[in-house]
């Protein structure tokens, strides 16, 4: 049996199941529930935000035999929705734009358009990255999506809508997909920990939930990797080990670091930075680490945060937000706002300096005012 990696495995297979994008979910389930289907969708936004599966959902509904009027799910049971499900129907045509992406390829989707679906209702093409279609391919497909035949629905998906031609946005209805929020992606890290039978701290699952740049493939994938990590073992995964996994900087270390900055302890805090870059800390990482964890405390400080339930404070216990809560007394507002100046700068300057740790002791010594 094939190992599925978990993204696929638990792809949603009805809408119900989708996680996030509810504005683009209630106009689209009202569409087809209504059958008012439009002929041509356009689903742009960030990858991993669920373009690809919400067109393959809107394939499936359209075209499932047992669907009743004036319903949307489908019901995962007939022999269309199975098909599309195991990727051998015959009216779902899934295009891969930036492999295929010339004028040939748009003529033959356009003369094979005419042709009837083999056993659906509708004949559904994807075409994904669109963006990437050749001018000439792209001006191609613009007859065929102004007027296509009734049996043809377009859903076109892109991450760089920007590049997209004017008058192909014109004749599609625009869907823009956001990143997926924190608690979002963890929603769904929980659901499938559960179905795996996996144990596996909150904290932990909220870590990868941060660490996926609001793309819920990503922490799906990071998740994957997490269980594999764990050897299928049914020991505890801990936050430990996501950071381990992750090589993520200790909030710890950045912690006693900043401690040294707001006492304007310079000697300590260079004597700090020589030390665990000679233990082989990656010194990008810890100034990444370090510049969010100055964040927080400046969002902390402006928005008079009291817990840390607030998302941008995820990835923090409550000792450490507390301890953030203290350390952030010891700093003025403009203090701060510099010190996050200086780390930028240096986090930019580190790859090209001969020397690794200089641009932070510069940031060092021109914080603590050391003359």
């Amino acid at each position: 049996m094939v190992n599925l990696v978990l993204y696929r495995k638990y792809r949603p297979s009805t809408f119900s199941e989708f996680i996030g994008q509810e504005h683009i979910i209630k106009t689209i389930t009202n569409a087809i529930s209504s059958g008012m289907i439009s002929h041509a969708y356009l689903f742009s936004g960030p990858r991993g935000t669920g373009k690809t599966t919400l067109a393959r959902l809107v394939a499936k509904a359209v075209n499932c035999q047992n669907r009743k009027e004036k319903t949307f799910e489908p019901c995962n049971q007939c022999s269309s929705c199975l098909e599309i499900m195991g990727d051998r129907s015959l009216d779902l045509i899934e295009i891969d734009a930036a492999s295929h992406r010339g004028i040939d390829e748009m003529r033959e989707l356009r003369d094979g358009i005419k042709f009837v679906p083999a056993k659906s209702k509708h004949k559904v093409f994807i075409i994904d990255e669109s963006h990437q279609l050749t001018k000439e391919a792209a001006n191609a497909l613009l007859k065929t999506l102004e007027e296509p035949p009734s049996h043809a629905i377009f859903i076109l998906a892109t991450t760089e809508i920007h590049k997209m031609i004017p008058t192909i946005l014109s004749r599609c209805q625009r869907f823009d997909f956001r990143k997926l929020t924190v608690p979002e992606i963890t929603k769904k890290l929980e659901i499938i920990v559960k179905k795996e039978d996996v144990k596996i701290e909150k904290t932990a699952l909220e870590l990868i939930a941060l660490n996926s740049s609001g793309s819920i493939r990503d922490g799906e994938s990071i998740l994957d990797q997490a269980l594999t990590f764990a050897g299928g073992s049914k020991k505890d995964i801990r936050i430990e080990d996501i950071k381990d996994l992750l090589g993520i900087v200790e909030v710890r270390l950045v912690s006693q670091f900043v401690d040294f900055l707001s006492q304007k302890k310079a000697a300590d805090a260079i004597n700090f930075i020589n030390d665990i870059s000679e233990k082989g800390m990656d010194l990008q990482e810890f100034t990444k680490t370090l510049i969010n964890y100055l964040r927080q405390g400046l969002i902390l400080r402006i928005m008079e945060i009291k817990e840390n339930k607030n998302p941008i404070l995820a990835g923090l216990t409550k000792e450490e937000f507390q301890k953030l809560q203290k350390q952030m007394t010891n700093f003025e507002k403009t203090d701060l706002e510099k010190a996050i100046h200086l780390f930028l700068t240096a986090a930019n300057k580190i790859k090209y300096s001969p020397i690794t740790q200089l641009p932070l002791e510069l940031a060092i010594i021109e914080l603590c005012g050391v003359v």
